[in-house]
């Protein structure tokens, strides 16, 4: 766990979902290794650290979480294909928190992958499925959710059903359309991109802003707007939207904060893509 980092009259904390490792080429898709690996470090294999930092912010008396992890379904050959190092302990962080699964009011999902939606239902202490933050509502743009539930040849392999069955047959979906107002500060803004229904979080408090741009920016060396993943089903609609996003975080000193990377979890850039200032600093 990290944090508190403040916001305003927001207090964020960066939990552990997980960590694993993916090919750096698909990573940094068609940008040549001999750059991308000058900003980011790799393995002899090629393979690049990845984490999931499933982002808490306590706003008052509500608890929001942005992502949710790996989760704790991962078979063995999951956890090899993924090349899993660390294991999920999102909710003994929540205990250090003073928090249990309970209490948490709101999450928010960027998009559906396996790697920020794992999380969405767990195994109990009896091997059974559930729901793991049962008073949430669970915040998804209703594109994500139809592709969701009908993936095609190539989001099948991410969309998986152990992750997403408890949620469909529960009241605690919340289907968005755009824009919408989780709580005061607290905004979801669909972007499309990585997936047609990908959404970024904005977040504001006394005049402080922050930009989560989920998979849109996974690590800060992807500030660039041309150097997206090959795992993006839009390649150019992300690198529109990163344009749009970054000149908004420049022109209102805003933070942008990451959910994979292990080095910087808030950052503020130039048009360069140099860092200005970092957290932890």
């Amino acid at each position: 766990m990290k944090g508190p980092f403040i916001l305003g009259d927001f207090k964020m904390y960066w939990l552990n979902g997980g960590e694993f490792e993916l090919d750096g080429g698909a990573m940094f898709g068609v940008v040549p290794k001999i750059l991308w690996s000058k900003k980011y470090p790799h393995n002899e294999d090629n393979y690049i650290p990845m984490v999931t930092w499933p982002i808490l912010i306590k706003s008052g008396n509500e608890v929001v979480l942005i992502e949710t992890g790996l989760g704790n379904k991962l078979t063995e050959k999951q956890k090899q294909i993924y090349h899993v190092k660390k294991e999920w302990t999102l909710l003994e962080e929540l205990s250090l928190l003073g928090l249990e699964k309970n209490d948490i009011n709101f999450v928010i999902l960027t998009h559906f992958d396996f790697d920020h939606a794992g999380g969405v239902v767990m195994k109990n202490e009896k091997d059974e499925l559930e729901l793991t933050f049962p008073n949430a509502k669970y915040i998804i743009q209703k594109d994500e959710w139809e592709d969701v539930l009908n993936p095609n040849r190539r989001s099948i392999n991410t969309f998986w059903e152990i992750n997403y069955q408890k949620l469909r047959e529960s009241k605690n979906l919340f289907l968005v359309d755009g824009e919408f107002e989780v709580l005061k500060g607290i905004k979801v803004v669909k972007t499309g991109g990585h997936n047609r229904g990908h959404q970024i979080v904005i977040l504001e408090s006394k005049g402080e802003k922050a930009v989560h741009f989920g998979d849109l920016m996974p690590m800060h060396s992807h500030y660039n707007p041309l150097w997206v993943m090959a795992f993006d089903n839009y390649p150019l609609k992300s690198i529109e939207q990163k344009e749009i996003w970054e000149k908004f975080a420049r022109d209102n000193n805003a933070w942008i904060t990451f959910y994979h990377d292990p080095f910087v979890l808030a950052g503020k850039f130039d048009d360069k893509g140099n860092i200005l200032e970092k957290w932890p600093s």
